[in-house]
């Protein structure tokens, strides 16, 4: 069985149970409501380009989720949406901020039960397909298109976007892509350098562990931040193509071929030499405590997205001055290029819901969130627009803007990649190897059952 056909059947396995839940609950629905208000609808674009509806010239209102919660963050986007009324008075958005993983179930709920709201955020890959496919977000080639709005954006943002030749979100928020941000002071206190191979790390976590110091910060309640450092040691050992051949069922791909069982098998190792702080499967990644140890020096570095500058920049902006950046090192005869990066370009990517009454309006709504303000904003808070000819103030995004050009390979990251049921047994499982709860190859077999049963 494709994997097209496979992520079809299981959203609609996954709707149907949670209509059948909340069918008897009722409840006000998440997309367009309209108010009665005479005359057409006209909606301005950025540009001072205007688009005459000559229907029945109701006022719309338009609902709007995202999990940009840090105040700059959610101020950005507000600011955003209230240029757009400014300049569009026939409209209201209904903004709604939440966090991450709250915001992952109450869509979930809301997809299933047909209440999604008219604007939503995600991270491409399998997710966006299953939304396609089963219907229930728009097809915004044609806005795309038009007057050649596309092409403002980076290429691989808009690959990303895209399936079936047809693109069915916008990359908004921010090139992001995995890198180890350390605490400048703590390497220089500590004689360490940038390592440039594992080798080079593990001597330099030996040195900061005996000096009392947790080598890596690590806050994994939510699974996907101890997700990073698998995927990277995947990558670098055995290369880019051994997740793309496990996951696609291509090329006797597998999910127990040796680079998942020599990940583990390292991660492993490291939690028991321990490099990670203490306690730290139940750490929550949202709340900062991960964070809080890179502050204090309780910890040298940690692996995350490069979403965190931001983050910093509106939690602890007096750290940047020591905040330093190097990407994941080579590994020593592994087959993967030391180039490559595990991330996304576009993080977060904004959708339609095929239900909303205004498709047009809703995407235009969009396009605030990327007009010349909300770049310079952007910007200014320390994120990546993913567009072409972005100019960086901030050396360290400039770094990571390099580094990300370079790359010859990005890996979306795997719980986005795969289908749902996937990429949470994969959460699950990661987060079972640094718990040391199941070994590496009882982690690849669970993965390669679920992915040939799912297979058919």
């Amino acid at each position: 069985m494709s994997r097209k056909v496979m992520s079809k059947i299981a959203l609609l396995v996954i709707i149907a149970m949670l209509t059948a839940i909340l069918g008897a609950c009722g409840g006000d629905t998440g997309g367009t409501t309209t108010t009665a208000a005479p005359g057409e609808t006209t909606t301005k674009a950025p540009d001072g380009s205007e688009t005459t509806d000559a229907g029945n010239g109701e006022k719309v209102t338009l609902s709007f989720w995202h999990i940009q919660t840090q105040e700059k963050q959610a101020k950005l986007i507000q600011d955003s949406i209230d240029r757009f009324v400014a300049d569009n008075p026939n409209y209201e958005v209904e903004v709604e901020p939440m966090q991450n993983d709250a915001f992952k179930t109450k869509l979930t709920v809301a997809l299933g039960s047909n209440t999604q709201p008219d604007i939503f955020p995600h991270w491409s890959g399998g997710p966006m397909i299953e939304y396609a496919e089963a219907g229930k977000i728009a097809d915004l080639t044609e806005y795309m298109n038009k007057d050649g709005y596309v092409d403002m954006f980076m290429p691989a943002g808009i690959s990303q976007a895209t399936y079936q030749d047809k693109i069915w979100a916008m990359p908004v928020e921010n090139l992001a892509v995995a890198m180890f941000f350390y605490n400048k002071q703590v390497f220089a206190d500590n004689g360490i350098e940038i390592p440039e191979t594992l080798a080079d790390l593990e001597a330099a976590a030996e040195k900061l562990k005996a000096a009392g110091i947790a080598p890596f910060s690590l806050a994994n309640k939510t699974k996907w931040t101890g997700s990073m450092y698998y995927m990277y040691l995947v990558d670098r050992i055995g290369g880019a193509d051994v997740f793309a051949n496990a996951a696609t069922r291509q090329n006797d791909g597998t999910f127990e071929a040796e680079a998942f069982t020599k990940a583990g098998e390292k991660i492993q190792e490291w939690v028991n030499k321990g490099y990670f702080n203490e306690g730290f499967n139940g750490l929550d990644e949202d709340s900062g405590q991960s964070r809080a140890l890179l502050y204090s020096g309780q910890a040298a570095m940690t692996l995350m997205g490069s979403w965190i500058v931001s983050t910093i920049t509106s939690e602890n902006p007096d750290f940047l001055d020591n905040l330093g950046v190097f990407p994941f090192p080579a590994v020593e005869g592994g087959k993967g290029d030391p180039s490559g990066t595990v991330g996304t370009v576009g993080d977060n990517f904004y959708s339609i819901s095929s239900e909303c009454a205004d498709i047009e309006g809703a995407f235009t709504a969009l396009t605030y969130l990327l007009d010349e303000q909300a770049i310079k904003d952007r910007v200014a808070d320390g994120k990546i627009p993913p567009i072409n000819g972005v100019q960086l103030e901030n050396p360290m995004m400039q770094t990571v803007l390099d580094l990300a050009t370079k790359a010859k390979t990005n890996q979306l990251w795997y719980d986005q990649y795969l289908v749902p049921e996937m990429g949470d047994l994969h959460k699950d499982t990661s987060q079972e190897l640094f718990g040391l709860t199941k070994t590496p190859e009882e982690v690849n077999a669970i993965m390669e059952a679920k992915a040939a049963e799912l297979a058919g």
